[in-house]
């Protein structure tokens, strides 16, 4: 770390100039790779090497999965109330040092420092403390029959393999351990290769509460290193992954073989609903912030807007102002909007569906290329600006297929029918949002969007209570609330016979 004076209550800048190697974490200890190879990390923003990670393999995986299951007997022994009050160690441990996880985040993916810190870090308390709390307050249900009372109770799974995304790392990470935790099952974490940092930083802050060895574990590595040996083992029973859809195919296939209890929470390709009767001084910005927030590497971003014929040209000449001026460059900047995407291989794809979409005819309205007036030290970056194209058929494939970037696409609609068939026109069905002054029209017309979450006036207001996930291929089952209770668990029936 630096030695440069902070603020009160913030911790010092991440000293970008050394490399840091980072371990896995197995059974309360940490360890280096047992193939001594490496992968390097970079800086989004700047492309400079800021770490290397475990290049891990079977052997690795082996020995954290071993950990977790000779942890579990004592484990899942503890009370709800028990863990309950695990969870809530890790998160007073985690908000101490908030300030560093969001520089952390920011430097590891590229994103500003302010939305790492008004998100990323404050979710990742969040979750720990929501599901501490859920679960001292969750009542099994009990049915009563003529004759006899039935109990349900829940019991641990087993050993959890997670596989988390490198958008929101920790957030992610933090979203699947604390309930997989409080419900009594052991972990296997599998962070993203690219975005590590949060990741050993949580296994750190768990070390350092004293959490039984075994009971959460990390590995680091590449998928086809570590998830695939994660998701097919025999001893994993389960798994929840979070990422793209093709690769959650390949961990549905892996995990099926021995019938593990599955999660997949995939891709999207969400539909921004905007009626000639929203209140455009409100639905700019909300329509801007779904289609770009963190560069629009989120799931849930409205990457096709679709816009009512009578306002249609009104609104995109707003639409256009409102996401020109958004800043964007350096992340560390608290006035920065906009960062870096995640890698360079990652522009690459993102950049490609844009000249695609020139390809279709699509006119390209503002960004498409690198944002001027980068500073020198990112110019090895991977920059984008946001882009809005318009006059692509809505089956397009920059339309219907997932960009993950800070790309959106504009569709005219005449009727509430027209814009039903364009927002259920992709194989996607995660997310969307409907923006309209008629609230009974808006929920009708969500209730029409074939997705698993729909908004009203609003985008990514979250309540830790409700289900989340997607149907078609932006994934299988739910998780939040009791879903997650259930998802991270065995509901047994007993069936008591009175005399």
């Amino acid at each position: 770390m630096g030695e440069e004076c902070c603020g009160p209550g913030e911790s010092p800048p991440i000293d970008i100039e050394e490399v840091h190697d980072l371990l896995n974490y197995i059974a309360g200890e940490f360890h280096p790779p047992s193939s001594e190879r490496w992968i390097d990390d970079f800086s989004p923003a700047t492309g400079i090497r800021i770490a290397r990670i475990p290049c891990s393999d079977q052997q690795d995986v082996d020995a954290a999965v071993s950990a977790a299951r000779a942890a579990l007997p004592e484990w899942s022994a503890l009370t709800h109330a028990q863990r309950a009050d695990w969870l809530d160690k890790i998160a007073d441990a985690l908000e101490e040092r908030s300030e560093e996880v969001a520089q952390l985040e920011s430097l590891d993916t590229g994103k500003p420092i302010t939305l790492a810190r008004t998100v990323d870090a404050a979710r990742s308390v969040d979750n720990f403390r929501f599901f501490a709390e859920y679960v001292r307050e969750f009542v099994p249900e009990t049915f009563e029959m003529q004759g006899a009372t039935n109990h349900v109770v829940y019991k641990p799974v087993g050993v959890a393999g997670l596989i988390t995304p490198w958008n929101l790392p920790l957030y992610l990470l933090s979203w699947k351990v604390a309930p997989a935790l409080v419900m009594g099952n052991t972990v296997v974490a599998k962070p993203s290769e690219l975005t590590p940092m949060t990741a050993c930083l949580l296994a750190e802050i768990i070390d350092d509460v004293g959490l039984p060895a075994g009971v959460f574990n990390m590995v680091h590595g590449r998928g086809e290193n570590v998830g695939s040996r994660l998701t097919s083992h025999s001893d994993v029973d389960l798994i929840s992954f979070t990422g793209g859809t093709e690769t959650g195919a390949k961990v549905a296939t892996s995990s099926s073989s021995t019938f593990k209890k599955l999660s997949l929470e995939l891709g999207g390709k969400n539909a921004t609903i905007v009626c000639a009767d929203a209140d455009f001084d409100k639905t700019i910005p909300g329509v801007v912030r779904a289609g770009f927030l963190n560069q629009g590497q989120i799931c849930l971003c409205g990457s096709r807007i679709l816009i009512e014929e009578s306002i249609y040209d009104e609104f995109v000449g707003r639409l256009i102002d409102e996401t020109n001026s958004m800043k964007i460059g350096d992340p560390s900047d608290p006035e920065t909007d906009l960062g870096a995407l995640v890698s360079a291989e990652h522009l690459a794809k993102v950049s490609g569906y844009i000249s695609l979409a020139e390809e279709d005819g699509g006119t390209v309205l503002t960004g498409g290329s690198q944002p001027e007036g980068i500073p020198e030290q990112f110019a090895s970056g991977n920059w984008l600006a946001p882009t809005i194209i318009d006059g692509l058929s809505p089956n397009s494939r920059c339309a219907k297929e997932e960009i993950f970037g800070p790309v959106v696409t504009l569709h005219p609609f005449s009727s509430e029918k027209e814009a039903l068939d364009i927002a259920n026109s992709t194989d996607y069905g995660l997310a969307g949002s409907v923006w309209t002054s008629d609230l009974d029209k808006g929920r009708r017309i969500a209730e029409g969007i074939e997705t698993g979450m729909v908004w009203v006036n609003t985008w990514l207001h979250r309540d830790l209570r409700v289900p989340f996930g997607g149907i078609k291929h932006s994934g299988v089952g739910r998780e939040g609330g009791r879903w997650s209770l259930s998802f991270y668990s065995h509901a047994v029936n007993i069936c008591i016979k009175h005399d």
